[in-house]
């Protein structure tokens, strides 16, 4: 399995609104031409595999759940830095929270709603309504490598990481089959995304962009 589908040769949508197939919605225009994106991750150190269900979360976090057909790994994610280190924890749940959505094992989309807010939230919802139209899933696997963090205040912060989605693909959920193309340099993601923490200690997602084939991603 690797090759990434352009969603666009295989749903009935406009012309103007190709999808790829990372999961998080952008919620502006800087992305490729042809291309809504959507985003999640991890940073620095070893890569590890995300399970088909999240590890044990604290008192009142949804426990998020994906398909057994669908991997997302992220790298690092250990900093050494508590306050780091909770900002990339969260922003993987993000990610896996808008699969989950997509692929149907989070029916209500609580950890969608948990996991992000403002533009984000509406961004992500308007990419898991384009799946579930097209009666679409997602399968294979998609890599989250080179995260960043940004600390902003005690409150704010940014993550800046890339996506490797050539191996990740959408799934008629009909035909039970995968949709796919040739791989190509837009299967690299660069995600720029702010989150914001709440009063309950969540450092929810508020804004995501997405540039695809960045060449600082090309790896």
């Amino acid at each position: 399995m690797n090759r990434r589908p352009t969603l666009l040769a295989a749903l009935t949508l406009t012309a103007a609104a190709a999808l790829t197939l990372s999961a998080c919605g952008s919620d502006d225009s800087s992305k490729s031409k042809d291309n809504d994106k959507i985003a999640g991750a991890d940073a620095g150190g070893a890569s590890t595999a995300s399970p088909t269900e999240s590890a044990p979360q604290a008192a009142g976090r949804p426990k998020i759940k994906l398909p057994s057909d669908l991997t997302m790994s992220f790298e690092g994610g250990k900093t050494g830095d508590a306050v780091t280190d909770a900002v990339l924890a969260d922003n993987a749940e993000r990610m896996r929270a808008v699969n989950a959505a997509i692929t149907g094992t989070d029916p209500k989309a609580e950890a969608l709603n948990f996991y992000n807010t403002g533009r984000a939230l509406e961004a992500a919802a308007v990419w898991v309504d384009k799946f579930k139209k097209a009666n679409l899933g997602i399968t294979g696997t998609i890599r989250y490598y080179d995260r960043t963090v940004t600390l902003d205040g005690s409150k704010a912060a940014s993550v800046v990481f890339c996506a490797d989605e050539s191996r990740g693909y959408a799934k008629d959920l009909k035909t039970n089959k995968s949709k796919v193309t040739t791989p190509s340099d837009e299967d690299f993601i660069l995600y720029n995304t702010r989150l914001e923490k709440n009063s309950d200690g969540v450092w929810q997602t508020t804004r995501i962009v997405s540039t695809a084939g960045a060449k600082q991603c090309l790896k």
